[in-house]
């Protein structure tokens, strides 16, 4: 595995550090100061008129990676970079006696090290640590990225996500705004008071969306189990046993195409709201992304690609009015069964056989609306035929009380009104197994279960599920969800092993 002349050498470099009792896996840092916080407690020195105290009198400990390394002499200066900053290091055989020659034959850019010493200002005006004395905490066998042009590769930055975080600082911060905005949602509901809460992710029956799922077999119980593709019909059958708002920031799993915009496993918050309607949710949805810019310190106006998303300005629209206004498809048409399955056919949209009105619907809006919707868009009244879990609107029975939420093209949220109706649901589900015996690999099961829990009551309630993955490419402005999933599904590679240590090196 570790063949490679340039992994060699610096294992023979580890070994003399052994030959030198030195332990190239050592286990005793010390820290007193981040390398950023040490950057701005000493930012003083840099000032002529500095004379508070000595500087030699100022003791601390820092640590970090090597990025850089310029051996000269007697003394040498590296820089080392922790999560915090990069920090330049000066040291010289003056303070480290035999070591110092020790650490130039065998340290090299990529080894982790531990440094006691006091700042400094050198006569280029940068603050540095003058080092006192050095430990040298892990070995770095494997190359870096040479320095200049860093890891460009992006699908072996995606493989090797460990050496993208080390390389490309940017990537670092994405991934911490991501923990920001996941704290700032969970926040946001509990002050609301919702309740957080688990449900399995392993499931006898796969429900709650229209999904591919993963499949598994449960050894002591001899069945098998399905990955979760969403938790909603658990969640609603909390509601069912009497709490009354709840959410839950989930992973679920579908067995589907991988793309910039999906991937296997994803992250969702999903929440109910007993007593609530799908309006309430569009405010209370309109309300968390105010919320998410303000404690993030976003601007309401954001970049994302070529677009600017402009968070003032929240549409509501409906479903059939979007194909004709956005979609540019003449009501007569989008009225008329015949008359838009003729129109999609003849714009070359492969239709299935005895396709529904509201699926050929679907397929309309697929097509023509949803990549121009950019500025945040609440799409309302979805045929029932797509909607198998959401209510019957009273005014009008073939559309659900339900709305998708939009933003640069992509879909962000589905929400709406739930069907309690334990008939109604139970008739829905008989009308999906149907779609799956005629091959739908994506339509639901049959969940006698959750049917049953329905006929014990279930409030009027409002639910939402909401993409955390999209909402945080939107925030981080990343094109693809391989960015800001730290490690993303990949197709394996054949030979990895040399074909990583060459595009390292």
């Amino acid at each position: 595995m570790f063949e490679n002349i340039y992994i060699q050498q610096r294992l023979q470099k580890a070994n003399n550090l052994r030959a030198n009792n030195l332990n190239p896996y050592r286990n005793d840092c010390s820290i007193n100061l981040s390398n950023a916080n040490f950057l701005q407690q000493y930012e003083y020195l840099k000032s002529k008129e500095s004379n508070e105290k000595k500087q030699e009198d100022c003791k601390v400990w820092v640590k970090g990676r090597v990025k850089f390394l310029r051996l000269m002499g007697k003394a040498s200066f590296i820089k080392i970079e922790d999560e915090s900053a990069l920090l330049q290091i000066y040291f010289s055989q003056n303070e480290l006696g035999d070591l110092f020659g020790i650490l130039k034959k065998n340290l090299e850019v990529g080894d982790i090290v531990n440094v006691y010493g006091f700042p400094f200002v050198t006569k280029t005006g940068e603050l540095s640590v003058h080092a006192l004395e050095f430990k040298l905490l892990t070995k770095s066998i494997v190359p870096l990225p040479e320095k200049f042009h860093g890891l460009t590769d992006i699908e072996l930055r995606y493989r090797q996500r460990y050496v993208d975080l080390i390389m490309n600082q940017h990537v670092k911060q994405t991934f911490k705004m991501r923990s920001r905005i996941v704290s700032s949602i969970r926040r946001f509901f509990e002050d609301k008071g919702f309740l957080e809460v688990e449900t399995p992710m392993l499931h006898p029956i796969p429900g709650g969306a229209n999904a591919r799922p993963f499949i598994t077999h449960h050894n002591a119980l001899n069945v098998e189990r399905y990955l979760r593709i969403a938790p909603e019909l658990y969640l609603k059958r909390l509601i069912v046993g009497g709490f009354e708002a709840i959410f839950e920031i989930n992973r679920n799993f579908r067995n589907e195409g991988i793309d910039h915009d999906h991937n296997p496993e994803f992250s969702m918050i999903e929440f109910y709201w007993a007593y609530h309607t799908y309006k309430d949710l569009i405010a209370l949805t309109q309300e968390l992304l105010h919320y998410l810019l303000e404690s993030l310190n976003l601007p309401k106006q954001i970049p994302f690609g070529e677009f600017s998303i402009d968070f003032t300005q929240f549409t509501i629209m409906n479903y059939k009015d979007s194909i004709i206004k956005i979609g540019g498809i003449e009501s007569h048409i989008v009225e008329n069964k015949e008359s838009l399955e003729s129109y999609l056919k003849g714009n070359n949209i492969a239709i299935e056989e005895n396709v529904s009105y509201g699926k050929l619907l679907s397929y309309a809006f697929d097509e023509f609306v949803e990549s121009k919707l950019i500025n945040p868009t609440f799409i309302t009244q979805y045929p029932i035929e797509i909607s198998p879990l959401a209510r019957r609107s009273d005014s009008n029975t073939h559309i659900a009380d339900r709305f998708e939420f939009f933003i640069a093209g992509k879909e962000i949220a589905n929400g709406f009104s739930e069907l309690n109706d334990p008939l109604d649901q139970l008739e829905r589900f008989k009308a999906q197994v149907a779609e799956k015996e005629k091959g739908d690999e994506e339509a639901q099961y049959m969940d006698e279960d959750y049917v049953w829990a329905l006929g014990y009551g279930m409030p009027p309630t409002a639910g939402e599920g909401i993409g955390i993955d999209r909402l945080v490419m939107l925030l981080t402005n990343n094109k693809s969800i391989k960015d800001v999933i730290l490690f993303p599904a990949m197709k394996p590679i054949e030979d990895s092993d040399n074909t990583i240590i060459e595009e390292h090196i």
